[in-house]
């Protein structure tokens, strides 16, 4: 019984060794190589037999081909980065895979520009996931498919969004606008690189490159809460140009374009433009100062600043405050009617008719100026104003031959209607309502009933001196020019509160 058993062992300790060492000969199947090697001198595109992969070492371990091996040499496999190999499965399938790869497995790009970036799709405004150094050598994968890259002049550059991947393996996307395409038919890709220019590791650098840096002026009404949509519209900006060479500043007075060779650090956080006079300096997170010459010689200094949200997220966002707080005042009417001056009625799609109106012709409103007109919500109230009303709109009048005749009031909703206080333009600040006119003309319209009337007002502000029932003439054609809407002692006094 002992012999049986340990005859048993012996036999199973045989097959245990010979399964271990089949092991090491065992393939996990074949790839395709997308990044040629140098020894053996193997070129991409090829398939190869797959044994091993190792996570430890990040390789894996493939057979030469018999075609390719070098007969004084008893080496027949050798390692490749994990990236550099996709493992397709059968040959047959890698065949079929290294057909589709075939037009562009011997094609290789030079970096022409220092920080141009790979890109995480193939868009100019998308996450940076690498920044090439001038010189790098990567390999194209394949074309595709991405968002038009606009150069300084505001037309389209010439180019097309590659596939792309690096030496140490990272992949992504890249515009060719700035890349030098070539094919590797053999030798050693590191010797094209003996040149180039080494990497500087430059955190701060990377981090003004990866976001959109806009002027100061959007900052202060973002922190403001006072967007004005026509200067947001325009998209002004200061872009670095890494995806093309260029840097442009864009702003109202300024449209200016500066071709570069290498940003260069001259400072601490601070940057040169190679080729050029312009000079960048990271003040603090979220501020970047531009220096440039002008024409003439003289140094002019841009601050630009990094918004919490981009610029379409904050268009966005205002043009949706501004169409609750008009639908606010549509669904609290939308018809609002004066003794003495007629009657105004709000629509849906954001105009309005104003009838009988003719005691402000032409003072307030003008004499070309139609019964009807569209309403924005785009003017803002400094903080003093913002004490007694809702908030300000401009109703632009039709006029004859597509003119356009707006008038802006202050306004404030209560239970029983809507006053406004006309704003001359002697009281604006670009969008903001800065201060009251010498001589307020302020009106009030009663609120028309209606059954279906539904108020979205919130009634916490300050309300109407009217109980229901009370008869008091708000707008009399002899008081209205004076009358004060902070005033409602009945003494006929007028506080001076501004």
């Amino acid at each position: 019984m002992v012999q049986k058993i340990g005859k048993v062992s012996l036999f199973a300790l045989f097959v245990f060794t010979i399964i271990l060492f089949s092991s090491c000969t065992r393939r996990m199947g074949y790839g395709v190589l997308f990044w040629s090697s140098e020894y053996p001198a193997v070129p991409s595109g090829t398939v190869l037999r797959v044994y091993i992969r190792s996570n430890i070492n990040r390789v894996w371990v493939v057979g030469t081909p018999r075609e390719l091996r070098v007969p004084e040499s008893r080496i027949n496999r050798f390692e490749v980065p994990l990236s550099h190999l996709e493992l397709v499965g059968s040959r047959r399938r890698a065949a079929e895979r290294a057909e589709i790869f075939a037009p562009y497995a011997l094609m290789y790009a030079e970096t022409l520009q220092d920080g141009l970036p790979i890109r995480e799709s193939p868009d100019n405004t998308s996450r940076r996931v690498y920044r090439l150094r001038e010189g790098e050598i990567i390999k194209i994968l394949r074309p595709v498919s991405g968002q038009v890259v606009v150069g300084a002049a505001g037309d389209p550059l010439a180019g097309q969004w590659y596939r792309v991947l690096t030496a140490d393996g990272t992949a992504g996307y890249c515009f060719s606008y700035r890349l030098r395409i070539f094919e590797h038919t053999g030798g050693s890709l590191a010797m094209l690189q003996q040149e180039q220019r080494l990497e500087i590791d430059d955190p701060d650098l990377d981090r003004v490159l990866a976001r959109a840096w806009s002027p100061e002026i959007y900052g202060t009404m973002v922190n403001n809460r006072r967007i004005d949509l026509e200067q947001f519209s325009q998209r002004w900006h200061f872009d670095p140009g890494q995806d093309t060479g260029t840097a442009r500043i864009r702003t109202g007075e300024f449209d200016l374009a500066f071709p570069f060779t290498h940003i260069i650090p001259i400072g601490t956080q601070s940057w040169r433009f190679e080729g050029t006079t312009l000079q960048m300096n990271l003040r603090s997170e979220n501020t970047l100062a531009v220096q440039f010459s002008e024409p003439g010689g003289m140094l002019r200094t841009l601050v630009f600043v990094a918004l919490p949200s981009n610029v379409d997220d904050i268009i966005h966002q205002e043009t949706a405050r501004r169409e609750f707080l008009f639908r606010n005042m549509y669904e609290h009417g939308p018809v609002f009617t004066s003794n003495n001056f007629g009657t105004l009625t709000f629509q849906s799609d954001g105009r309005f008719t104003w009838t009988g109106n003719m005691l402000l012709v032409p003072q307030v409103i003008s004499a070309s100026a139609l019964g009807s007109g569209s309403a924005d919500m785009s003017l803002f109230l400094n903080n003093a104003m913002n004490q007694h009303y809702t908030g300000a709109f401009t109703l632009s009048f039709d006029g004859v031959g597509g003119a356009r005749f707006p008038v802006s009031f202050m306004y404030m909703l209560d239970p029983h209607g809507l006053r406004i206080e006309h704003v001359p333009q002697t009281s604006m600040d670009g969008s903001i309502v800065a201060r009251r006119a010498s001589s307020p003309l302020v009106i009030y319209f009663f609120r028309a009933e209606r059954p279906d009337a539904r108020t979205a007002f919130d009634f916490s502000a300050p309300s109407s001196p009217l109980d229901a029932g009370e008869t008091w003439d708000w707008d009399s054609p002899d008081t209205f020019d004076f009358f004060d809407p902070f005033d409602f002692a009945d003494d006929g006094a007028q506080d001076d509160l501004f």
